[in-house]
């Protein structure tokens, strides 16, 4: 059962960005989809930037221990009274935007995309959620795009074969925007 093609996800979410003045457009970005090792490469491509002099935000999911994990600037988690202004502006301009209903995970998007554009890093590193297509992280318009490893994952939203699941994660592909995949299996 594959996602509905029904964009009303990404629509809501570009809305939420636009009533907090569009931060996602004001950084370089990096976006990383995939089943297994996502994390890892959102790490590395977060530790090479740093090295290379670049401001950095980085964007993850889940957290482990602490919420702010999720949202992190230059290497450190935001300070917790940052979290909970973001959260209370993101909560604003969702009224302001007229949208009923956020999910957690829309919710902290915005926050970190808030947070890198006030922090003014040069680029984000900024790992999907869930799929791709219909992420809300995928209103970004990035430098390049990442496929980690795809395997059967999610196979009651995703779809329940490989190339069902990689069409989904494939949805983050831009025009014009290199792509660079791990080595896939011939389904894929």
């Amino acid at each position: 059962a594959s996602p509905t093609p029904d964009a009303s996800p990404l629509d809501r979410m570009r809305a939420l960005l636009a009533a907090l003045g569009n931060p996602e457009q004001r950084f370089k970005s990096i976006h990383v989809a995939g089943t297994k090792g996502k994390g890892s490469i959102c790490a590395m491509l977060d530790s090479v930037l740093r090295a290379s002099g670049q401001r950095v935000g980085l964007t993850t999911s889940p957290h482990l221990i602490d919420f702010r994990e999720r949202i992190r600037i230059d290497g450190a988690v935001v300070a917790t009274e940052t979290a909970a202004d973001l959260a209370t502006r993101v909560q604003a301009a969702q009224q302001t935007a007229g949208i009923e209903t956020l999910s957690f995970f829309e919710a902290v998007t915005a926050m970190a995309f808030l947070a890198f554009a006030e922090a003014g890093v040069d680029w984000a590193v900024v790992e999907v959620g869930l799929g791709g297509r219909l992420d809300p992280t995928n209103v970004i318009s990035p430098r390049a795009c990442v496929i980690a490893s795809i395997s059967l994952d999610h196979t009651a939203i995703l779809g329940s074969t490989l190339a069902q699941i990689a069409a989904e994660k494939a949805g983050i592909i831009k025009t014009n925007t290199p792509v660079i995949s791990l080595s896939q299996p011939l389904e894929v």
